[in-house]
This record gives C-alpha cells, structure tokens and sequence, in this order.
C-alpha cells in the first residue's frame, strides 16, 4: 500500500480544510439593501398598476366632463367639486354612510365585542364550537342574497316581520320598512348587521382566545366580577383586534354598495342613496363620469383620513400602555 509524499499532505489537508473559512465568512456577511428590495419590485408594479394608476386617473377625470358613450371630454376645473358641494343629495348620502359607520361599530365591534367574550366564557368547549358555527352562518350568505331575503321580510303585506308585530298585537308599528323615507336606510342598516355581525364575533373569539387563563384565574381568586375582568382584561387585551376591526368597519361603511342597489336602489326620494350608490347613478344613469371620478375621490379622501386617523389614535394608545 502506497502513501502519499509527506510534502502532499499538508497540501491536501490544505485543500480540504481551507474553503470552509471562506464559506464561514461568507454566511456571516450581510445582505445588500438592494438584494432585499428587489423582491419587492412585483408587489410595488401591482399596486402601481391596479391601485395607484386608478387613483391617479380618477383624480384626473374629476377635472373633467365626460360622456363615455360619446367620448366627449371637455376640462371643467373645479366646477365638479363646486357640484359636490352643492348637491343636497351627497349631503344625504353622506350622512348616511355616517350612520351606517356609527351603527356599525356599536354592533360589529363593541357589540360583537361583548357576545364573544360571553360565548368564551362558557365552559363547554363543544358549545362554544357551537355558538360560534351559529353566529358566523349570516357571514357565509353573500350580500345580494341577505339583500332579497331581508327585501321580503320587509314587505308590508307578506313580510314576516309586519306579521310578527301584528301577531305580538304591535299591529301599529307595521309599515312598509323600505318605503318610507325616515326608515329605508336604517332597515337596510339592520340587514348588513345581521349579515356582518358574526364575522366579527369569530375574529373577536380568537383574540380572547390567546389571552392567558392564567389572568382569569387570578382575578377570580381576588374576587374580581366578570363585568370587571372584561373592561379590565379582555378590552385591554383585545386593543389589537378592536383597531383593526374599527379601520375595516369604517371603511367598508363608507363603500356599500351590494345591499342598497338590491333593496331600494337608493329610493325612496333618494333617502337611502349612499355614497357609491350615488357615484353609480352619477356614472351610469346620468352619464356624467367625471362628476362619478369626484364622488370617488371624496370616498377615498374620507376613508383615507379615518384610517389614518384611527393609526394615529390606536398608536398613541400603545405608548401609553
């Protein structure tokens, strides 16, 4: 058996040890920026082109008027904000975006809020399964159909609900919900409440669920009731959650759309009309597009400014606490 030259050894020994170190230096080295900011070139062109690029047109067209069918654009400069600001009925319309986002909130958070952690708080684990599989079932109905269904339950002859109120001898509170000026709005409120209400108490569920039992445990031993463990456990714990659910619920009040066209289509007298609704019938009924691009442009200035608001606020709030 032959063995290598004494003088090849080293050398060998050399060749395997020595890339290694290299190797190890190379781990430790650290990325360049730009490496990182390359992966996110594909997101930022999306957004550019589906988000930002639309947003820039709008705003461009809101300097206009425009027909579509015909093509003809003629600029008008201010004159479509002048219009915005003079038009009774996106006054109306923006007010009663205002009452759906109110309203919202008091339900789809606070409100959901409280059923959540009275569900949590039941022992039984197959009957908070259940509760939460019975709340969240309106969630999985999509919002044209709720829209049909609550059209019927309101009708003044058939519907069930004036038939409920005759039959509990209230025969005098029936009327034709979606008729009137002064209830339209708010019986299309209370459709999206019952649809959306269960979502957000599965979402609430799931944020008192990683809450340590341990603080509840302690607060009973101290003899702490529940109406305080929640205002002083839960609501403080659940902040996250409560943020988030604020941004989403105001911004979706001031972008419904679904359940008003399927129900009144903004009537009656334009009581009901909210803001998209008011943009649509801008766009496509009166056929004035660049007044729609101004419509636009004030929902998302509005929707922008809460957000940024509600940031603002819920990030104050985490210094402090």
């Amino acid at each position: 058996m032959t063995t290598a030259p004494a003088a090849a050894r080293p050398r060998i020994a050399a060749t395997a040890t020595g890339p290694r170190q290299p190797r190890r230096k190379s781990a430790t080295r650290p990325t360049p920026q730009w490496r990182n900011l390359v992966w996110l070139i594909p997101a930022l062109l999306v957004l550019a082109v589906f988000v930002y690029w639309p947003l820039l047109q709008s705003l461009l067209f809101s300097f206009l008027k425009w027909n579509i069918y015909s093509g003809a654009q003629t600029f008008v400069g201010g004159d479509n904000y002048a219009k915005l600001l003079a038009d009774p009925v996106f006054g109306k319309a923006l007010i009663n975006n205002v009452w759906y986002a109110v309203l919202s909130i008091v339900f789809q958070v606070f409100g959901a809020l409280l059923l959540a952690a009275i569900i949590e708080s039941v022992k039984s684990e197959k009957m908070r399964k259940a509760f939460r599989s019975i709340y969240f079932i309106p969630s999985a109905i999509s919002l044209t159909v709720a829209g049909l269904l609550f059209y019927f339950i309101y009708q003044p002859q058939t519907g069930m609900l004036d038939a409920f109120l005759t039959n509990l001898g209230l025969g005098q509170y029936a009327q034709a919900w979606l008729g009137h000026e002064n209830t339209a709005i708010f019986a299309i409120i209370a459709m999206s409440q019952w649809q959306g209400f269960g979502y957000s108490v599965l979402l609430f569920s799931v944020a008192l669920q990683r809450i340590p039992v341990e603080l509840y445990e302690a607060s009973a031993i101290d003899g702490v009731g529940p109406v305080r463990r929640f205002c002083s456990i839960s609501m403080p714990l659940v902040r996250e959650m409560t943020s988030l659910m604020m941004i989403v619920t105001i911004s979706g009040a001031f972008q419904v759309f679904n359940e008003v066209m399927v129900m009144t289509s903004g009537g009656p007298n334009n009581s009901s009309q909210v803001l998209g609704t008011w943009l649509y019938h801008a766009g496509f009924i009166t056929n004035d597009f660049g007044y729609a691009a101004t419509i636009g442009v004030a929902i998302f200035a509005i929707t922008l400014t809460l957000a940024v608001l509600q940031l603002w606020v819920s990030r104050r709030r985490r210094v402090e606490w």
